[in-house]
């Protein structure tokens, strides 16, 4: 099969638009259709990629001419039947500063395969060439390429030129960069890693970074390959856009595409060891996309295996592998020595707190949020709380809680680490070198016995089909951890979440505010006839006690209105974990669960 060739260079970067040529050299006789993506793996809504592709149009490589072109629906052409092959050349309008899609100015490029390679259907089993160019004018003259598609032979690293993947699906799990960007290089465990930092970033720590990643990467490594420290990859990136505020992040199977804030990255003359929170947030980040390069990439559902990016694609087990992944994505940091126990501890009770504050828990399983995924978990409004529950937080608290079960009855010789390394060899590990395999629905319980030899059926069911809560203080109590509730400031509750200090973002079901009649979008203008300005909520909070009435004045649109609300007792903030320091058989499993 010959291979399919695309070029695409950023023709006018003020305008946002990318080029792209595309050369199918054996067309279907029938005439040819292409499809581009309506959603990209690892984020899962319909995004329709298509509605940004403007002037499309193709002509014969024999004759010259225009061959014409029906669009058959919102993501699919079709070209007149032709001898010889064709050409189709089209503008992407990129614009969309996030780590899903594509964007384009004068000081940056950055693009996803899903959003501008138009897919050659019936021949997506073609090898791919893409010719990179780079954009016209002196401003550009410093810009270079960061990818981990692979280059051929003519093309340097990091230069603009000819690059290759084996097939459409490899050659739309590289995400390209393009622009000026810090570089830095590491080794781990023998295999080359690169962190790329686009956006500017003063008196950027590059060594600290390249330090602290080096440390999460050995230690997943070795944690899928305790034996050959065999990474699934030739070589990893890092690629991170650094903004003034924002966050995000999408793995891919050699790379990872990262957003941040810029404050969030070392600096030089940091003390050594400092570890501010942003910092940690983004090595957290890091540690969560690098583990997806085994479970998601590699392990995967069995409706992904292979994606249809035509369609949705459907299953019920997204809180193993986000859930799972959020799980081990801290620990990680505590095992590769980045996090202290006490952090790990603080960052699983404000975990516990979203979960339990959110009355959605009690009406969506997190199988039924896995599926719901498309319509609910990334299209959510201001009722979402009150209705779904997150397959990445609950899902998280879940692999803790079979951790902890798993080890509390093997006395912890076995833990869900011997799960996701089953899963691996099973699975993952020959994923791309053989036809690929994924896992069933209904195979997971299973597994888990096969793994440990521990019968977790009761807890399973309830875990990921029930609405219950998880039984986490009954969890720990072998491991000497116990659970606290930390109450907001121990103010009374108004039962709502407020942005910016005046706007009522979520009125919590069954809350004081819903029960008064507030709703999310309304603006608060004064408590108890006093003016509520933004930053001064918690002090007017401080004066009253749990069951006080008031009226609260707030604008809803342009009308202002009166309603008398009555306080809740104080909200859970966070959970404090609280450990032992006896010398204990709980403690060797304790520490076995967090450093081992």
């Amino acid at each position: 099969m010959k291979p399919i060739h695309y070029t695409i260079i950023p023709k006018h970067p003020t305008a946002h638009l990318f080029e792209v040529t595309l050369t199918v050299f054996d067309p279907d006789p029938a005439g040819q259709r292409f499809m581009l993506p309506v959603w990209i793996p690892g984020s899962y809504k319909v995004r329709e990629f298509a509605r940004h592709i403007v002037r499309l149009k193709a002509h014969s490589v024999a004759t010259g001419r225009q061959v014409p072109l029906q669009k058959i629906d919102k993501h699919n052409w079709q070209a007149a039947p032709l001898k010889g092959a064709l050409i189709l050349t089209y503008e992407v309008y990129a614009w969309e500063m996030s780590v899903r899609a594509a964007h384009l100015d004068d000081t940056i490029g950055f693009f996803n395969g899903t959003s501008v390679f138009l897919a050659v259907l019936g021949q997506q089993a073609a090898p791919c060439q893409v010719e990179i160019k780079p954009p016209i004018g002196a401003i550009y003259q410093n810009w270079r390429v960061a990818t981990t598609l692979a280059e051929a032979a003519v093309t340097r690293r990091h230069g603009f030129g000819e690059y290759r993947a084996a097939n459409y699906d490899e050659l739309i799990d590289h995400p390209v960069m393009l622009g000026e960007f810090a570089l830095a290089r590491f080794n781990a465990h023998q295999v080359a890693h690169e962190v790329v930092i686009g956006g500017k970033v003063p008196a950027l720590d590059l060594a600290r970074l390249t330090q602290d990643l080096k440390r999460i990467c050995e230690t997943q490594i070795a944690f899928f390959e305790p034996q050959t420290k065999c990474a699934p990859f030739k070589r990893y990136m890092f690629m991170t856009m650094a903004l003034t505020d924002g966050f995000g992040g999408l793995e891919h199977r050699a790379s990872s595409a990262l957003i941040c804030k810029r404050s969030d990255l070392p600096a030089i003359g940091w003390a050594p060891g400092k570890l501010t929170d942003g910092y940690r947030t983004y090595l957290s980040l890091c540690s969560h996309e690098y583990f997806h390069s085994w479970n998601v990439k590699r392990i995967k559902p069995a409706t992904f295996a292979p994606y249809d990016l035509a369609h949705e694609n459907y299953t019920t087990l997204l809180w193993l592998f986000e859930g799972f992944t959020s799980y081990y994505d801290d620990l990680m940091l505590v095992r590769s020595g980045l996090m202290t126990m006490k952090d790990y501890f603080a960052l699983l009770g404000k975990t516990l707190a979203r979960v339990l504050r959110g009355s959605g828990r009690f009406k969506q399983s997190v199988a039924e949020s896995s599926f719901d995924a498309w319509t609910k978990y990334y299209m959510q409004d201001e009722n979402a709380s009150n209705a779904i529950v997150s397959y990445y937080q609950k899902g998280a608290l879940i692999a803790l809680a079979f951790d902890l079960a798993i080890r509390a009855q093997t006395e912890s010789t076995q833990s869900l680490d011997d799960v996701m390394r089953l899963l691996w060899q099973r699975y993952g590990r020959d994923f791309y070198q053989h036809k690929p395999v994924g896992i069933a629905d209904d195979e997971i319980q299973a597994l888990l016995h096969e793994a440990t030899g521990v019968d977790l059926s009761e807890l399973y069911q309830e875990a990921v089909y029930g609405t219950n809560d998880l039984p986490l203080a009954e969890l720990l109590a072998p491991f000497e951890v116990t659970l606290e509730a930390d109450m907001a400031n121990n103010l009374p509750s108004l039962g709502m979440r407020v942005r910016e200090g005046v706007w009522v973002e979520v009125a919590y079901e069954g809350g004081a505010a819903q029960r008064a009649g507030l709703s999310a979008g309304d603006r608060l203008v004064a408590l108890d006839g006093l003016r509520v300005s933004g930053s001064n909520l918690d002090a007017l909070l401080a004066r009253y006690q749990v069951a006080d009435q008031f009226d609260v004045h707030i604008f809803r649109r342009d009308e202002l209105r009166c309603v008398q609300l009555t306080l809740d007792p104080p909200e859970v903030a966070s959970y404090r974990l609280h450990s032992s320091e006896s010398c204990s058989e709980a403690r060797k499993w304790r520490d076995a669960w967090l450093y081992e």
